[in-house]
């Protein structure tokens, strides 16, 4: 079985051809995936963070990671429910968080790494946002160096982008180019596995938890 980074090099390469993805879910079976997602995972904070159950880094074995990969072999994986709580903005408000298990974690980072190892070589090279090697200090730079002439700047937000994202919207975008409806379900179910808040289950009818990798969905949208 060929080990992570070989596989994501063919899914970039064929990223940056803007070739279709094709038997991709296949790829979650793979033991390196998910190794080379817990390297990037174990060394955040948030690792240690739990989620709608006490699971987190601490116990992570290659017998969970197996275990995962044979739920997903049968397509018998569910999602759990995230725990919403609530962290300060610096206009006073609230935003709400969505705190996954460890195992939704690990999985969602190994569909990340997919997503983002394909979309990324069809990014516009003007979008910086959440996006490996940009942020804002690579953006300043641009201005600096391209827009000499511009005086003014317009900061725009959008009211509660994630808590109104159309769900079939995003995996229209995704269906495109991505011809693995087992893949498009797993994303389609993680979407609607709702969130726990008081320990209530809410049902997520749009949007997406910020605080997961589903919210990735978002950007590539708003980066290609």
């Amino acid at each position: 079985m060929r080990n992570a980074e070989t596989i994501l090099g063919v899914i970039r390469e064929r990223g940056r051809r803007r070739l279709p993805l094709e038997n991709i879910y296949r790829q979650l079976y793979n033991r390196d995936l998910f190794l080379h997602a817990y390297g990037r995972l174990c060394r955040n904070d948030g690792a240690l963070t739990p989620g709608a159950t006490m699971e987190t880094v601490d116990g992570m074995s290659l017998q969970k990671i197996d275990a995962i990969i044979d739920a997903l072999r049968h397509e018998r994986y569910r999602w759990t429910p995230v725990r919403r709580t609530y962290i300060p903005k610096k206009s006073g408000k609230l935003r709400p968080l969505g705190l996954p298990t460890w195992s939704d974690k690990l999985l969602q980072e190994g569909v990340r790494l997919i997503l983002e190892a394909y979309y990324e070589p069809q990014f516009t090279p003007h979008s910086h946002g959440f996006r490996p090697g940009r942020g804002c200090h690579t953006a300043l730079a641009e201005i600096t160096k391209s827009w000499r002439g511009v005086k003014w700047f317009i900061e725009g937000d959008i009211s509660q982008c994630f808590d109104s994202l159309d769900h079939e919207v995003m995996l229209s975008i995704l269906r495109e180019r991505i011809y693995d409806n087992r893949f498009l379900r797993l994303i389609s179910n993680i979407l609607k596995a709702g969130y726990l808040e008081d320990w209530r289950f809410n049902t997520t009818l749009s949007g997406a938890p910020q605080g997961g990798v589903v919210t990735l969905l978002t950007k590539l949208r708003t980066s290609c």
